[in-house]
């Protein structure tokens, strides 16, 4: 399965973004082979308006099943569900620890935004 976890930086070592929209980086995961890629969110960075749209847009071209955040907006969180990929947040610590409590059943799944729109 290939998931993808919204990331402060490049690596599985770097920790996870509590923001989707305007996370630094998405590191995308095959949870079966452990290889991953990772992927500049620059562009959504600094947006005035549209970030999470974006981003969900994004990562869905990426060809995953299923996100881990932080936190997922209104915006970000209709556009990925629209898509059929599912919702995981409250992860913490380094992606690799969020993948690793995915892979366990740790996480959140959620079935509507835990935050409101531009909270960050």
């Amino acid at each position: 399965m290939k998931i993808a976890a919204s990331s402060q930086g490049k690596e599985l070592s770097s920790m996870v973004d509590p923001r989707f929209g305007r996370a630094q980086y998405f590191i995308v995961v095959d949870t079966e082979t452990g290889e991953y890629t990772s992927h500049s969110n620059e562009m959504n960075l600094n947006a005035m308006q549209g970030a999470g749209i974006q981003s969900a847009k994004n990562v869905s071209d990426f060809g995953v099943q299923a996100v881990i955040s932080g936190n997922m907006g209104p915006n970000a969180f209709a556009t990925l569900q629209a898509a059929g990929i599912d919702v995981y947040v409250k992860a913490s610590g380094t992606v690799r620890d969020a993948v690793d409590a995915f892979k366990e059943g740790k996480l959140e799944k959620i079935d509507k935004a835990n935050v409101g729109g531009h909270w960050a």
